[in-house]
């Protein structure tokens, strides 16, 4: 709480310039969308300013995890600076545990959680002496599917590829369960009264799609899609439409059945 409190006046002050910024913990990201020169030196002003902030309230900032991260074909770049130390143009980073690329494609982060989740079943079955199949199947879904299913609404999988290699880390760990080698995986989901990750995956975005179109989530729906109001054919009036999209980038992002 201290802290936050400390860190409260960089944002404000960030604000009276007119930058976006999200602030978790001791880290702190700043947006702009660069369209010409000017957008470049504004974004070093305000690295500027950040860095004029931190060296007046006496906190240093740790360089060496600084980046410069571009979304979409940006032309415009600029060697940007903290204390005459080039910041490095990142095409990948992580942000809160998903993995973000300059296309906003999930793939690179849905192989990054599908070889932890491999790693992680397969630690399981190594370690646990018992074969009994109730706790090797709690065990699967307190320690494992949590990590295949976390803020899945940013990276849900759109392509078939994604959505294969999501789903087969919870068929091969319930084809080594006893009992199950034999059977096909629809018999072993419908014998364990287990949904699909596919189905589950969708399930969360339904949910976050009703928070957004009621107003329980702090998103503004337009931003996402549009709603039909008229009533000229039969139907209800939350009909949802999305807005067309002139790349794959903002068409995929958060993402394309919503």
């Amino acid at each position: 709480m201290l802290f936050i409190i400390f860190i409260d006046g960089l944002v404000k002050l960030l604000e009276e310039y007119g930058i976006k910024c999200k602030v978790f913990a001791d880290g702190i990201k700043v947006y702009i969308s660069v369209q010409n020169v000017n957008c470049t030196v504004k974004l070093q002003n305000v690295l500027n300013l950040i860095s004029d902030w931190a060296t007046n309230w006496q906190l240093s900032i740790s360089i060496s995890k600084c980046n410069i991260f571009s979304i979409g074909n940006t032309f415009l770049s600029a060697p940007y600076q903290i204390d005459t130390k080039v910041l490095p143009h990142v095409t990948s980073c992580k942000d809160l545990g998903i993995m973000l690329t300059s296309e906003l494609s999930p793939t690179a982060h849905i192989a990054s959680i599908t070889a932890k989740g491999h790693q992680r079943a397969n630690a399981i079955l190594r370690c646990f002496e018992s074969r009994d199949r109730d706790l090797l199947f709690r065990a699967f879904t307190t320690y494992v599917r949590p990590l295949l299913e976390y803020n899945s609404v940013v990276w849900s999988p759109y392509l078939k590829s994604d959505i294969e290699a999501v789903e087969t880390v919870q068929r091969k760990y319930t084809k080594r369960l006893a009992g199950l080698k034999k059977l096909s995986c629809d018999q072993r989901l419908k014998m364990l009264d287990l949904p699909s990750l596919e189905l589950r995956l969708l399930y969360a975005d339904l949910l976050w799609c009703y928070k957004i179109v009621f107003g329980v989530a702090d998103v503004t729906h337009d931003d996402f899609f549009q709603l039909c109001f008229t009533s000229i054919t039969r139907g209800h009036t939350y009909k949802l439409y999305k807005p067309c999209c002139t790349n794959s980038k903002r068409s995929h992002f958060l993402h394309a059945e919503l």
